[in-house]
């Protein structure tokens, strides 16, 4: 059975640092593309940043040059260094894991940025 489980979200000040990590079970991690993706409340979850099996990353426009996806293969983990955070990065956070036809998702973990 896949299981991907979020965590490290949270409330914080803007301008303020957040690490999300995703562990990744009952799957070939290393296969796997991984992403990130938020939802803000009333609107469509987006990707945030992904990672690909050897390592290639993209971002959205919103975060690049703030955040920082990565993946630690050995711990079955991804993942994404939020920096410069504002309060338009409000939302639940969720984990993605992709290979062909094989799509899992994690349960999300919220991030509210506000002062």
């Amino acid at each position: 059975q896949v299981q991907l489980v979020e965590s490290g979200g949270g409330l914080v000040q803007p301008g303020g640092s957040l690490r999300l990590s995703c562990a990744a079970s009952g799957l070939v991690f290393s296969i796997y593309t991984m992403g990130w993706y938020r939802q803000a409340p009333g609107k469509q979850r987006q990707l945030v940043a992904d990672i690909t099996s050897s390592g290639r990353t993209d971002y959205a426009d919103s975060v690049k040059g703030r955040w920082t996806i990565s993946r630690d293969n050995a711990k079955n983990t991804v993942y994404l260094q939020t920096n410069s955070l504002k309060p338009e990065d409000t939302a639940v956070y969720y984990c993605k894991a992709e290979y062909f036809r094989f799509n899992y998702w994690g349960q999300g973990t919220q991030v509210t940025v506000s002062s």
